[in-house]
């Protein structure tokens, strides 16, 4: 499961995710992509989720990139536990996105195999995405 190897603090406040992504917002890797339409907290288990399905997909062509990573902590506590007494303990890691987010990039394999391929990962995110393709793109030269 994906998370930070070592973080400076161990709690995090819950901040705010308003407004669209400044950055991670474009094709950097890939020709292929999906990026996300709405704000969200993903967790490192749905990532790693839609990283498998991909891969299935594309049978070990091609190459993927994973744009997102989690490193908030978000913590919790237990359940019928009374108020105060302190923040939780960690729970897991997240990853806040913002729309217009770029969330997975492939390269190496046809349109019809990136699209698919990417609309199974898309499945296993909580968020509205939408496929997006290189501009300068040319299905002629590729696989």
């Amino acid at each position: 499961m994906l998370q930070p190897k070592k973080t400076k603090f161990r709690r995090q406040q819950k901040g705010r995710m308003k407004g669209n992504a400044q950055r991670g917002n474009q094709l950097a890797f890939g020709s292929f992509g999906i990026k996300t339409l709405e704000s969200k907290w993903i967790t490192g288990r749905q990532i790693e989720a839609a990283r498998i399905a991909v891969t299935r997909y594309m049978q070990r062509q091609g190459q993927i990139w994973i744009r997102i990573f989690p490193d908030k902590p978000i913590t919790k506590k237990p359940a019928e536990v009374r108020m105060g007494k302190g923040k939780g303990a960690p729970e897991g890691f997240v990853a806040p996105v913002t729309p217009g987010r770029m969330l997975i990039e492939v390269e190496g394999v046809s349109f019809d195999i990136a699209k698919e391929a990417l609309r199974l990962a898309a499945q296993k995110l909580p968020v509205t995405t939408k496929f997006v393709v290189r501009r300068d793109y040319d299905p002629t030269q590729n696989v």
